[in-house]
């Protein structure tokens, strides 16, 4: 009965976090607002620590409770969403963008981490605490970015391929950055060599570069059209091979967003492509706003006082600004201008799912004071509301400046 109860509990709360979502998306659109921002702040006011407490079921308990199926059904819409993306970039393109992305995605990484390192012990946190908040702003949460660009049509950009080919990059070592972090669990911070460090970094770019290897090897034969005939087998199997390297890439230490985005690269040359592409678009109309309203309802502001408020005033600025200049600039320079260097920087401010796992390995251990696990998800929220805001008044300001710059005013020569 208890099985059942929470079975039910799940459904209930899946059913009313998609409905809320699709609601608010709604309301935005007709605001001309990034729907992906209202499927977030639906989350925020649905959530069980806002409204969500006060809307009781017929067993006296809160009718929407987050259950570990609802946040594993968020983590599967992130899957979906970075397979989605992996299918629009080429493992050509990818390759071809290789020096700029790692350039751009390592600067992601180093920037945030050693200035948030610096600002965190100068307030006065030992050395342990201050790693753990600089490994929390290094990771970008590239769907909220993809969802953006989607919106806009601007996917196939040069900023947008740069973005995702950067936010890979910076997860990857974001990961790898989080198992050196944790590997020292609040011990004696002069035991971990550079060389150990260095390893460790080498180790996850080195999984990640055969998952990518293997998957464009293997991936063109095994969708291959003579073998799957019946219906829905060509959908069904590139489904089954996402899901598995995302599997595969979490067993081996890596995100598991980043083993769904290899796949999706490597079906972007297959003959199968356009049909994997509708199916996944229809999947992606449901997992990727349950997704973000599931992230939004995540977002606890009960603990929220001055001084949390003082120090997540401080943690934001960082995480803005190490992002800012370490992504922006140099994509500036790769993309030579910078107005697409800028979005660059922009579009790789939202953190997320590292943030947040951070957050909790540090809660677990013991290493985080309640304080500052508040001001880390604090950070996650509004970096998260702020990409999307800013990323669409950067291409508004693009599509009024070639409508003025058109013949007679005309829009002919605005982006579609």
């Amino acid at each position: 009965m208890v099985a059942e109860d929470h079975f039910i509990q799940t459904i209930v709360g899946v059913g009313i976090l998609l409905f809320a979502s699709k609601l608010m998306a709604e309301l935005f659109l007709r605001f001309k607002l990034p729907i992906v921002l209202g499927e977030l702040i639906a989350g925020m006011i649905i959530g069980p620590f806002a409204l969500g407490a006060y809307i009781i079921g017929p067993d006296g308990a809160p009718l929407l409770q987050l259950t570990s199926e609802i946040r594993v059904l968020g983590e599967i819409g992130a899957i979906v969403i970075l397979f989605m993306a992996g299918l629009e970039m080429t493992p050509k393109e990818f390759i071809r963008g290789g020096k700029a992305s790692f350039t751009v995605g390592t600067l992601g990484v180093v920037v945030p981490f050693f200035v948030g390192l610096l600002v965190f012990q100068f307030f006065g946190f030992d050395t342990f605490q201050s790693m753990l908040i600089a490994t929390a702003l290094t990771a970008t949460s590239i769907a909220i970015s993809i969802q953006v660009l989607n919106e806009f049509g601007k996917l196939k950009t040069p900023e947008a391929r740069l973005i995702i080919g950067a936010a890979v990059v910076d997860d990857i070592l974001a990961i790898a950055v989080l198992s050196v972090v944790t590997s020292i669990g609040g011990g004696d911070i002069s035991t971990v060599s550079p060389q150990d460090v260095m390893i460790t970094v080498l180790q996850v770019l080195g999984i990640f570069g055969a998952m990518l290897l293997v998957s464009v090897l293997v991936m063109p034969r095994v969708m291959n059209q003579k073998l799957w005939k019946g219906k829905g087998s060509v959908e069904a199997v590139a489904t089954a091979s996402f899901f598995g390297a995302a599997a595969l890439a979490g067993t081996l230490g890596l995100s598991p967003i980043v083993g769904a985005f290899a796949v999706g690269m490597a079906l972007s040359t297959t003959r199968t492509f356009k049909q994997v592409e509708q199916f996944i678009d229809k999947i992606g109309l449901i997992f990727a706003p349950l997704f973000f309203g599931i992230v939004g309802a995540q977002v606890d502001f009960r603990a929220v006082d001055l001084n949390v408020l003082m120090l997540s005033g401080v943690i934001v600025v960082v995480a803005i600004a190490t992002k800012l200049f370490g992504c922006g600039l140099p994509a500036m320079l790769f993309l030579k201008s910078r107005a697409r260097g800028m979005r660059v920087g922009i579009g790789m401010i939202s953190r997320g799912e590292v943030g947040l796992i951070v957050a909790g390995v540090g809660v677990t251990t013991g290493s985080l004071m309640p304080e500052v696990y508040s001001t880390i998800i604090i950070m996650v929220a509004v970096t998260t509301i702020i990409t999307p805001i800013w990323l669409k008044i950067e291409y508004k300001k693009e599509m009024r400046g070639s409508k003025r710059g058109a013949p007679g005013g005309a829009a002919r020569g605005a982006p579609s």
